[in-house]
């Protein structure tokens, strides 16, 4: 597996309505961190984390808003009939600790309901899980996620480009994909179903995501769980927004938002995230105009950018076609 590339810059912590303020997206050291851990260390870190997550009234909270958000994802995707139930099934809330979800080795979802609906997921900006708590849990969840909504793990891209080869070597031996290229979030969704979990991400991943999925058929595939639009709305000005962001600012009246639950155990972790879907009503009233724009972004003039261009961009479809 080639280095890790460039991390993203990170920018300044921001605020949202009622809510702790959002960390700076670095990952650092973690007191219980060792740094001779190898795979074996982390891996029971990461179990041990996921039995904290299960127990918690966060989880059983947030798979209740995710339920809610699935539900209709799944009928606007016109899953088969009888299929619907099937897929929501695995997202009971039964809050008990379920060890296998993210056993060390295991690989849950790789044998999905006959004919449930099948996602795809990408996961940008997790972070150094090997070293930082806060990293770590947001991994887990991203394993629980998985397991609940039967996504086969091989189906999971994984990328953060501060990934040392030791969490590469982890993330590997628990069955997800790792991309190799910085991709700075433009990504398409070629049709499937796709869930992006991106949390505590640079604005300019989510505009450049929009971007790469600029029409009403894709982004109605789209289910985003990451940092709050409403929020970056209301933290940023206007004309900012537009100018820096235009995709995100053209996208806010054609999306349906919840927020991820509240708690202190949590705080630090998921706090300014939501779960964020696209319904097709929506998407066909905005102006006709709106999906003729199609500049790629490029944030020239843009202050405190979260990323780090990748100068060697290209395709990455044997990246997501690797089955």
């Amino acid at each position: 597996m080639a280095a890790a590339l460039e991390p993203w810059q990170t920018a300044a912590p921001r605020r949202r309505r009622r809510s702790a303020p959002r960390p700076a997206r670095q990952r650092g050291p973690d007191p219980e961190a060792d740094p001779e851990a190898d795979c074996g260390v982390v891996l029971l870190r990461i179990r041990e984390a996921g039995k904290d997550l299960l127990l918690s009234d966060f989880w059983s909270l947030a798979l209740e808003t995710i339920n809610s958000c699935l539900t209709k994802h799944l009928e606007q995707l016109k899953a088969p009939e009888g299929t619907l139930a099937e897929a929501l099934r695995n997202l009971h809330l039964d809050s008990s600790p379920d060890a296998s979800a993210v056993t060390p080795g295991s690989t849950p979802g790789e044998t999905p309901v006959p004919g449930t609906c099948r996602w795809k997921c990408v996961c940008y900006g997790v972070g150094n899980f090997a070293t930082c708590v806060t990293a770590r849990h947001q991994l887990t969840f991203l394993l629980l996620f998985l397991e609940k909504c039967q996504i086969p793990r091989r189906h999971c891209w994984v990328y953060d480009p501060l990934f040392s080869q030791l969490e590469i070597a982890v993330l590997n031996s628990l069955g997800v994909t790792v991309l190799s290229e910085n991709e700075e979030g433009r990504r398409s969704v070629g049709g499937e179903p796709t869930v992006f979990y991106m949390p505590h991400c640079g604005t300019a991943l989510y505009n450049n995501l929009l971007w790469s999925n600029w029409s009403v058929d894709a982004l109605a595939k789209v289910l985003i769980i990451g940092n709050s639009f409403r929020g970056l709305e209301e933290r940023l000005l206007a004309r900012i927004l537009q100018k820096n962001y235009p995709y995100i600012a053209k996208i806010l009246k054609a999306l349906e938002e919840l927020e991820l639950p509240e708690t202190s155990q949590y705080a630090d972790v998921f706090n300014d995230t939501s779960v964020h879907w696209f319904p097709v009503r929506k998407l066909q009233q905005l102006p006709t105009d709106t999906w003729a724009f199609r500049e790629e972004p490029d944030y020239q003039d843009c202050e405190d950018l979260e990323i780090i261009r990748n100068q060697t961009r290209g395709p990455s479809a044997a990246d997501w076609n690797s089955r």
